[in-house]
């Protein structure tokens, strides 16, 4: 990896592990998800950085995907499992952390997704399996009680792009890809009190452009000058300043420019919690960038 492109990467975690912090101090009982939301993203681009990708909020059972709607009146509420994921770049190098602010008291389940990360993180090397790093993660967790979210994954990171290979399971696997000095790569572990498994729920409000070209209606149109410099980075419903951006949305999603990204759940009643780091593969082991 270039020394550019490796100093970058370590400016993006930095900037991004200060913002966590910061934007989990501001969950508290009765605060507005829109505020948080609003606080992190603002505190993004005044540090001087790029919003990778709206940041995500996720209650209780919800374990992705979901940001504040533009008229978004939900407050956090006492018992709330809160999961913090926000992505930071420089130039299009990003790095992805999350962590959870546990509202009522499961300091348990909070403790697993972390343990695994964690542990995880240590068995990266050079000549290691993605499948090994998928059974540690499955141990920490079902030695705490809880179940790893088979369906989730930790990803690799590359300039402008949030997922790439190789995705990291959080079940254990046999073989798959090889890990190599250079690789970025965020971990991820989620540990669930439901069945492991999410499925996509009726509530989108994050969206990405996945192919360019022309369209007839006006706001379809005017959202995609708004999104032009996302180089197909996400983004959400609240950032778009079109009028009828819905219907002009809606037209995008028809005509497959555009893709949606649902709220992933558990099952109703379940809680959720998470952990990310991202890091870069070193020679003997990795550098954690957002530690």
């Amino acid at each position: 990896m270039k020394e550019e492109i490796f100093d970058r990467y370590m400016q993006a975690g930095a900037a991004a592990k200060k913002i966590l912090t910061a934007g989990a101090g501001r969950i508290q009982v009765g605060t507005l998800l829109c505020d948080v939301a609003d606080f992190v993203e603002g505190m993004i681009l005044d540090e001087g950085f790029g919003i990778a990708f709206p940041v995500n909020i996720s209650l209780n059972e919800s374990a992705a995907h979901d940001t504040p709607s533009p008229d978004d009146t939900r407050v956090f509420a006492e018992g709330d499992m809160v999961k913090l994921d926000i992505g930071v770049h420089l130039d299009g190098y990003i790095a992805d952390t999350a962590c959870t602010v546990d509202l009522g008291n499961q300091p348990l389940l909070c403790e697993a997704s972390v343990a695994a990360r964690d542990a995880a993180i240590e068995a990266v090397r050079p000549g290691v399996a993605i499948g090994t790093l998928g059974g540690i993660v499955a141990h920490e967790i079902k030695s705490r009680g809880f179940v790893p979210v088979a369906n989730l994954t930790g990803h690799g990171l590359d300039q402008y792009c949030l997922h790439t290979g190789p995705n990291v399971p959080n079940i254990p696997g046999v073989g798959g890809a090889v890990l190599e000095e250079g690789m970025v790569l965020a971990i991820e572990p989620f540990a669930s009190t439901g069945t492991g498994f999410v499925h996509d729920g009726r509530r989108e409000e994050i969206f990405s452009q996945i192919v360019r070209r022309p369209v007839r209606l006006p706001a379809a149109r005017k959202v995609l000058q708004e999104i032009e410099g996302r180089n197909g980075m996400p983004f959400a419903r609240r950032h778009i300043h079109v009028k009828s951006a819905d219907l002009a949305l809606a037209r995008l999603m028809k005509d497959g420019i555009i893709r949606s990204y649902p709220v992933l759940s558990d099952v109703p009643g379940s809680f959720v919690s998470q952990a990310e780091h991202t890091m870069i593969v070193t020679g003997d082991g990795c550098i954690v960038t957002t530690a």
